[in-house]
């Protein structure tokens, strides 16, 4: 019985031997046991030995691990960041700073990094590790990781694998967007499907959809399907996708000349108001315009490791200097000129000429690139066919919001109620006390701080440069003469008017000849009404 026991205890202890062998021998590598690798540490090893195709598997079967770092890695071999070093048998990601990180530990690597090789992909595989990616970040809890990953697979196409794992996903996916971009994936898919009515009711699942994966492939299948039937829909879906692609450039049509309406806007706005109370032809108007434009560029420089807060600085500082510009402007040269409009003209060119020339001596004749805020960087993304662009936002909302506070200024104010009195009825405004000379010193000097404050704006979609205000002097007298000389509503809407319209000829007539267009346009329309949509009212207004 002992005799018994003593053998069955040395079978059992062979057994468990045995056992524990082949199960460290099933973690070893492939090359050196034949055993298929399934921990995460050993398929991230066997990344760096063998073919491409049988790297493509180990991506595959590390892909199916249930690892947060095999994202990381797998990341890190389609961008061409994975080294391995096989005198360490060691495998790292090397970051964007240079430093590499050790794959499995994902702490530094301290060691010698000279004899680490990158681990070669090729373009098969490279699109293989990218629907891989996609694949896995579809399961990610941040909303925009998985709708980046839903627009990978659109660009990238599906296949089984990926159809059905999609299709696992869509019903229990929370984000309306990102399961409506799914439903789309699996329609495209469904495309391919030999049963004729399944690919109809794909098209019919596309109809409304603005993706241009969904259009390229409606394009496709209505002209080379067998079906009729199919093709016959997908040409319906096509024309359906092309009526609402067509309001939505109308839309961004309105906006695009909403955005050029407000830069016509902040640079006529100052203008409006000179012009107006005291009918003088200010010419050097693009040059103060400039002076504001340059106080941009020249705090960039002084402080270029705050380029967020820059704008918030400049605007007050382009106003201050601009209106000091100004002030002196009319104290040295135009106060002795009223009356006179031909010479104020005459006299305001020779300004011009001056301010330009001393620009380029002060910042050289090349022009300046003014480094854009991360903030007003980018685009709002509406759908695949409108998006908005933040810097043109938040020049429009700028231009929305002087105005708002110039009209403040002139109605709430004793120096708008000073202005509005000159403006109207300058012998009055003397005869009861009001300073005339002082209130257009004032005024030119607000109206061209507005002129540096449109220049902050310019700087933001355009190079800083001797010549930036000569482009806008035109234009600026245009929108004033259309609105009403000396009515700020009628800047607003000339301004705003004369965008959309320039808009609306470009995409016909060209960028030059649209001008050309609406300058004869705003000739027959002062024709029929020379003072303007919105002309001056008061006693002296007809002068």
């Amino acid at each position: 019985m002992t005799i018994f026991i003593s053998r069955l205890f040395k079978h059992l202890t062979t057994a468990i031997f045995l056992m524990c062998l082949a199960m460290s021998g099933f973690a070893q590598t492939e090359t050196e046991t034949g055993v298929s690798v399934t921990d995460f540490s050993g398929l991230v090893q066997q990344l760096a030995t063998g073919s491409l195709s049988e790297r493509g598997q180990t991506v595959k079967q590390l892909a199916a691990l249930n690892d947060k770092r095999n994202t990381n890695v797998i990341a890190a071999l389609e961008q061409g960041n994975l080294y391995s070093d096989p005198t360490l048998n060691k495998v790292a990601i090397k970051h964007e700073d240079g430093n590499f990180f050790d794959a499995i530990t994902q702490s530094a690597v301290n060691s010698d990094i000279s004899n680490f090789k990158k681990i070669p992909v090729n373009n098969s595989l490279r699109n293989q590790l990218r629907s891989l990616l996609a694949q896995l970040n579809l399961s990610s809890e941040d909303e925009t990781v998985r709708l980046s990953a839903v627009k990978r697979l659109l660009a990238d196409g599906l296949d089984e694998d990926s159809a059905s794992i999609l299709a696992a996903r869509v019903q229990g996916e929370t984000n309306t967007s990102i399961q409506s971009a799914m439903n789309i994936a699996l329609a495209l898919f469904q495309l391919k499907d030999p049963d004729e009515q399944n690919r109809i009711l794909a098209v019919d699942h596309l109809r409304g959809s603005l993706e241009p994966e969904a259009r390229s492939a409606l394009t496709e299948i209505s002209t080379s399907d067998e079906s009729e039937a199919v093709r016959n829909t997908a040409i319906s879906a096509l024309k359906s996708i092309e009526n609402t692609i067509s309001y939505y450039r109308f839309a961004e049509n309105i906006f695009f000349g909403l955005s050029l309406g407000s830069v016509l806007l902040l640079s006529a706005i100052g203008l409006a108001i000179t012009f107006g109370v005291m009918g003088v032809i200010n010419m050097a108007h693009g040059e103060l315009m400039m002076i504001g434009a340059y106080c941009t560029w020249v705090i960039q420089q002084l402080f270029p490791n705050q380029i967020s807060y820059s704008l918030l600085i400049a605007v007050p500082t382009a106003f201050l200097v601009a209106g000091a510009v100004g002030v002196a402007i009319e104290r040295g040269v135009i106060r002795f000129l009223y009356g006179r409009p031909l010479e104020t003209l005459l006299a305001t060119f020779g300004l011009s000429l001056i301010l330009q020339q001393a620009a380029r001596s002060i910042f050289t004749p090349l022009n300046r690139a003014v480094s854009l805020p991360e903030w007003m960087s980018g685009s709002l993304t509406i759908n695949p066919v409108l998006s908005i662009t933040y810097n043109r936002l938040y020049i429009l909302i700028f231009g929305i919001l002087i105005f708002i506070l110039l009209q403040l200024i002139l109605k709430k104010t004793s120096l708008g109620l000073k202005v509005r009195a000159v403006s109207q009825n300058r012998t009055m405004a003397r005869a009861v006390g009001v300073r005339a000379s002082w209130v257009d010193a004032l005024t030119f000097g607000l109206g061209s701080g507005i002129a540096g404050v449109a220049g902050v704006a310019l700087s933001q979609l355009t190079n800083v440069g001797p010549n930036l205000g000569q482009a806008y002097i035109i234009d600026s007298f245009m929108v004033v003469v259309f609105g009403g000389v000396g009515n700020l509503w009628g800047t607003l809407v000339g301004a705003m008017g004369l965008g959309i319209i320039n808009k609306f000829l470009e995409p016909y007539a060209g960028a030059v000849l649209a001008k050309v267009l609406v300058l004869v346009l705003l000739i027959l329309f002062i024709q029929k009404k020379p003072k303007g949509m919105f002309p001056q009212k008061g006693r002296a207004a007809a002068d």
